[in-house]
């Protein structure tokens, strides 16, 4: 962590699963905190939760999948809340599909909101952190970004890329004290096994827990600033699944 800077972190995703889980270890830890979701209706009880660490939480109902003018929108959001040191980018889709077979606009969806709306997220927050002098962004990739699994294409390849858009950060703004971690979660047990667009029957008592995978990312974010965990792969005991 650095401690020249204050605890205050924007997270994508915030309402459930792994964002709602990263809220509460980021909360406990101090840090103020942004919290973005498509649903302001869920999302409020995540922030009034938070209130009994005795930190500023506030809901913004954002949907990241629609790119037009969402980086005039997270630059409003980022404005409203203040400085940032941390950003979370765990915001996303799961799709189930073959490739042979899927429709482009059903293709572009998941680009759109796993890797698109990371950049834009990324692109409003630089300036904040960069005129301060550092910070951590956290992007939440997958085990999908390493392994090849039948009919999750779309996913995979939102997931590589924003691995690739990863390590190009880190060479562009190391010079800025900005650290970037990229993590590799094999899978969670979170409410995206119950979406309209994923098929899949695994068994959900041998995932990770969201809880488990939070305190990972706190983990990265709480280093001394003159040590980054670049790439970090968790998995369940068990292996993939």
């Amino acid at each position: 962590m650095f401690p020249d800077l204050p605890r205050r972190a924007l997270i994508t995703g915030a309402s459930r699963g792994i964002g709602k889980a990263t809220a509460h270890a980021l909360a406990q830890a101090g840090f103020d905190l942004a919290l973005l979701g498509r649903s302001l209706e869920r999302l409020q009880p995540v922030g009034d939760d938070l209130a009994q660490y005795g930190i500023t939480a506030k809901a913004y109902a954002v949907d990241l999948a629609e790119q037009a003018g969402l980086k005039d929108r997270l630059a409003t959001i980022m404005a409203d809340f203040g400085p940032l040191s941390v950003l979370v980018n765990n915001a996303g889709m799961g799709y189930t599909g073959a490739l042979g077979t899927m429709p482009l606009d059903h293709w572009q969806r998941v680009l759109d909101l796993n890797l698109t709306s990371v950049f834009q997220c990324i692109q409003a927050a630089l300036p904040q952190l960069r005129s301060q002098g550092g910070g951590t962004i956290v992007n939440v990739a997958s085990i999908a970004a390493q392994q090849a699994f039948a009919d999750w294409g779309a996913y995979t390849v939102s997931k590589a890329g924003l691995v690739a858009l990863s390590k190009v950060l880190a060479a562009e703004e190391r010079s800025h004290g900005i650290r970037v971690v990229t993590l590799f979660p094999g899978a969670v047990n979170t409410p995206i096994w119950d979406t309209e667009t994923v098929q899949a029957d695994f068994d959900r008592s041998q995932m990770l827990t969201p809880e488990v995978v939070a305190q990972t990312i706190l983990s990265t974010i709480l280093l001394p600033p003159q040590a980054v965990i670049e790439e970090l792969t968790l998995m369940p005991a068990g292996g993939a699944l």
